[in-house]
C-alpha cells in the first residue's frame, strides 16, 4: 500500500472490489478503452471526460453535459463545451482546465493504478480539476486531499503509461 493509514486500505478493498463493475460500467458507458495506453482517458471517438464541459466545474461547481456541436480537441482529446463562451475559455488557457491524471480517478493513480473515473465525481481543488471512480473513491479522496494528490503526482509517470 502506498497509504500508510486506514484510507489507503479502504481505497485499495474498494478498488478491488468494484474493479469487475467496473468493467461492465466501461463498457456500457462507452468510457475509456479498455487495453489502451493512451494518458489520456478518452471514449472509442476520442471524447474526453465522457462529453462533460471541463470547464463548467470551475465556472459552475459542478458537472454540464457539453453540446457535441461546440468542441475542440488539445492534447490529443476532444472536448465538448456546454456553451461557446465556455469553449471560449478553455482555448484561452487550456491547461488550467483539463482534468488531472488525465482524467483518471486521482485515488487509483495515488494507489498506483490507472482506474476510469466518472465525471459526476469531477470538483476543483486549488484550481485543479479532479475526478474520481465514484462516491466512495471521491469521499476518500476528500478524507485526505493534499496527500492524495500528493501522491496521484509522484504516481502518473508510471501509472500514465500503463494499460486500462
Amino acid at each position: 500500500m502506498r497509504f500508510p493509514n486506514k484510507i489507503g486500505r479502504l481505497a485499495a478493498a474498494m478498488l478491488i472490489v468494484s474493479a469487475p463493475v467496473s468493467f461492465v460500467w466501461t463498457t456500457a458507458a462507452q468510457a475509456g478503452v479498455p487495453g489502451s495506453t493512451s494518458p489520456i482517458n478518452v471514449d472509442k471517438h476520442g471524447v474526453a471526460l465522457r462529453g462533460y464541459d471541463p470547464v463548467a466545474y470551475f465556472d459552475t461547481g459542478k458537472p454540464a453535459h457539453g453540446v457535441a456541436a461546440i468542441f475542440t480537441s488539445y492534447g490529443g482529446a476532444r472536448y465538448l463545451f456546454a456553451s461557446e463562451e465556455h469553449r471560449k475559455a478553455f482555448l484561452q488557457e487550456p491547461k488550467k482546465y483539463i482534468p488531472q491524471f488525465g482524467g483518471f480517478c486521482a485515488l487509483g493513480t495515488a494507489e498506483g493504478e490507472k482506474v476510469e473515473a466518472d465525471p459526476q465525481t469531477g470538483q476543483v481543488v486549488n484550481g485543479k480539476l479532479y475526478v474520481n471512480f465514484n462516491g466512495q473513491a471521491l469521499a476518500l479522496f476528500n478524507k485526505d486531499q493534499s496527500g492524495t494528490i500528493a501522491h496521484a503526482e509522484q504516481n502518473w509517470p508510471t501509472v500514465q503509461k500503463k494499460a486500462q
